[in-house]
């Protein structure tokens, strides 16, 4: 772990010493303060595709339209780097219909699902945490940022990620994501089974049990054949 903070402290300098700001987030800092082992490394800049080019030439910007930049350093430390960015409506259950560019951490958390998902850390490794992911992630209790049953909405996807969030970490849903899973729940019949396959080989392991049970209590037991 401390030689990927170390890593990330490194490219943080970079980024500073260009005027630019870079904060790890996510599922990164959600682990980090588990204490659980780091795998890549998620982090959001005020920088955009184009303006990192300048100073972190060789990159992956394959998806640059998207703000999201790729980079390994020569430590083989993996770091996936977004843009600061507000979402717009999303018409296809899935992706947002525009994204902006912005330099607001405020706005950016907005678009994140849970709130143990979106906490951020900067260069001093202080927790920037404008949602009470912090309290959230103590308690082992899963809400989402923002109205649930709009979230949910949006992309049914995050519910395949609640379920296994629940499952890898032994949180329980808060009774507004509950109520929003269930009221949603047909909504499952839209996402591409690979979408789902792919999410759910996230999940641990030992964790295909417990998701198991949720797809029984759910009423999605057609997906149960999925869980590898």
């Amino acid at each position: 772990m401390q030689e990927k903070i170390a890593s990330f402290l490194s490219l943080n300098q970079l980024f500073q010493d260009n005027g630019y700001s870079l904060f790890l987030v996510g599922g990164t800092v959600r682990d980090y303060l588990l204490g659980l082992t780091l795998s890549d490394m998620d982090a959001v800049t005020d920088a955009t595709p184009l303006e990192i080019k300048k100073f972190l030439p060789n990159a992956d910007y394959t998806f640059e339209r998207f703000g999201s930049v790729k980079f390994s350093d020569d430590k083989k430390v993996k770091f996936d780097i977004t843009t600061m960015r507000r979402e717009n409506e999303y018409i296809d259950s899935r992706h947002p219909n525009k994204i902006e560019f912005i330099k607001d951490l405020k706005v950016d958390v907005q678009r994140r699902d849970f709130t143990i998902n979106a906490l951020y850390m900067d260069s001093s490794l202080n927790i920037i945490d404008y949602v009470g992911g912090q309290q959230d992630l103590k308690n082992k209790l899963l809400k989402v940022v923002g109205v649930a049953d709009s979230r949910i909405k949006e992309d049914p996807l995050r519910i395949i990620r609640a379920f296994r969030f629940a499952a890898d970490y032994g949180f329980t849903f808060d009774k507004e994501l509950d109520l929003a899973i269930r009221n949603n729940i047909v909504l499952l019949e839209k996402l591409n089974i690979e979408k789902v396959k792919q999410d759910l080989k996230k999940a641990k392991k030992t964790s295909s049990g417990q998701l198991k049970k949720f797809f029984e209590d759910y009423n999605v037991k057609h997906l149960i054949d999925v869980i590898e």
